[in-house]
């Protein structure tokens, strides 16, 4: 048996049983907004990790300032469980995400913002949306590159749903939304810096089926991520949500750029 196999016939019997355990104390916790219920949350995703045999990194931290919008690039399915390890916060998902098994499941509970980007009309309902749960106090998290890239570069952001921020200023009565960026980059396994096709062994792009994705990277295991927090872009009313759009881009370029050549 392949050490990667071994690993994890060891692993998810125990993620499976403390999974169970952590959803059964998160839902009361979630429903009456205790704050245990966001430490549950990274506890549970830093369970994945472990799971899957990857270390996470981090540079930078997360703004202090409310409301608080990341702006990230997206390269894997694990991104949403290294990024949730780090602070508790919802995603922005494509609407497909709430109806597959058991990871649709998991993004309810972790109230992510499901959009339906087939219906262009809807967008400004949508940033709508979002932007009320920001002026209620969460944190969201927005993959504006709209898919999936292959871990060695940023595609180009959208600039929609960015109206948010804008929406967030007006409900909750502020001056400004912060907007952050935020790079993942999977720089090793094995202990091993990954090249530029060694990354493909993690990112999930395309129409690939997700369980033999998940099986190789059970599979394959002891991978490195690392999450790069850049300085935070104030949205005030003043603000073009495209200028933003641009400059968190540009940002995320140069955090993932600067991580891949460490």
């Amino acid at each position: 048996m392949k050490s990667g196999h071994f690993r994890a016939a060891l692993t998810l019997p125990l993620f499976s049983v403390a999974a169970f355990v952590l959803v059964l104390i998160y839902l009361p916790a979630r429903r009456f907004r205790w704050r245990l219920a966001g430490i549950l949350q990274m506890v549970f995703h830093r369970l994945v990790l472990w799971t899957l045999g990857i270390r996470l990194h981090i540079h930078g931290r997360p703004a202090t300032e409310r409301p608080l919008f990341l702006a990230a690039n997206h390269a894997s399915w694990i991104d949403i469980s290294a990024y949730s390890a780090v602070m508790p916060l919802s995603f922005v998902a494509k609407r497909e995400v709430g109806t597959w098994p058991l990871i649709g499941f998991f993004a309810r509970l972790q109230r992510s913002v499901f959009i339906d980007r087939t219906q262009r009309g809807a967008t400004a309902d949508q940033a709508d949306n979002i932007g009320r749960r920001l002026a209620d106090g969460d944190v969201i998290i927005l993959f504006p590159e709209g898919t999936t890239s292959d871990g060695n570069q940023v595609l180009p952001f959208r600039s929609a749903l960015f109206g948010a921020a804008r929406t967030a200023l007006d409900e909750a009565g502020i001056e400004a939304v912060f907007v952050q960026p935020v790079a993942i980059a999977y720089t090793h396994m094995l202990g091993l810096p990954l090249g530029r096709s060694g990354r493909s062994i993690v990112s999930w792009v395309g129409h690939q089926d997700l369980a033999p994705h998940a099986k190789d990277m059970l599979a394959a295991s002891d991978f490195d991520v690392s999450i790069i927090f850049g300085e935070p872009i104030r949205f005030d009313h003043s603000a073009d949500r495209k200028k933003v759009s641009q400059e968190a881009e540009a940002a995320v370029r140069r955090l993932l750029a600067a991580e891949l050549r460490r």
